[in-house]
């Protein structure tokens, strides 16, 4: 959902849409408005707002985080649903982050920036699939994001399905390197073995 200005004041005393500057907003608006809800990202500049998540999102981010973390060497940190400034305009939040050690500075921390990030992770929603299948990966891949992962619910046989994709430095866009059901086992960014089984999502 993307912010749009109100022709009339709002119904509801004390609701009130943001309405959108000519130019649209900027990472710096996405920090500074006031009562956004959370979880909004900026997007071309336009605020986009979240839809309560299916079940599916949240325990397959806990899955993936809870593997990731486990063997992950002390120079990287594993991070959930932060802002990723990628230019002016563009400030998504990836479902899971891997980032530099030392970008992280601190418990009062909301945002990274694009150079500091080696993967991007988005689970797939209905009411984002557009985004992290095609305008989402497109802009991380332009930013220079090294790695990036796709999840989804796989249909007919409903299991988790991750995508893992690499960049092309030359052309700055994602090629398909694997597609894994079962088990997830990589040697990039680093050594990666995370049981990614409908069994296992089940046990969370």
């Amino acid at each position: 959902m993307t912010a749009e200005p109100l022709a009339e004041p709002s119904a509801q005393p004390g609701c009130h849409w943001p309405v959108p500057p000519r130019d649209g907003y900027t990472v710096d608006d996405l920090f500074t408005l006031p009562d956004l809800p959370p979880h909004t990202e900026l997007i071309d500049g336009s605020l986009v707002f979240v839809s309560p998540q299916r079940d599916f999102h949240s325990t397959m981010i806990d899955l993936l985080v809870g593997g990731l973390r486990r063997t992950v060497p002390a120079e990287f940190k594993v991070r959930r649903e932060m802002t990723v400034v990628l230019d002016r305009r563009n400030g998504p939040e990836p479902d899971i982050s891997l980032v530099r050690a030392e970008a992280v500075t601190g418990l009062e921390q909301t945002r990274f920036q694009a150079e500091d990030v080696l993967l991007a992770v988005e689970v797939v929603s209905p009411d984002s699939e557009a985004r992290d299948r095609d305008t989402k990966p497109r802009k991380y891949a332009a930013a220079g994001i090294p790695y990036f992962w796709l999840v989804e619910m796989a249909e007919g046989n409903q299991h988790p399905v991750v995508r893992v994709y690499e960049i092309d430095p030359v052309n700055k866009t994602y090629a398909l390197t694997g597609i894994h059901h079962e088990k997830l086992d990589l040697s990039v960014p680093y050594g990666i073995d995370v049981d990614i089984s409908l069994d296992a999502l089940k046990e969370l």
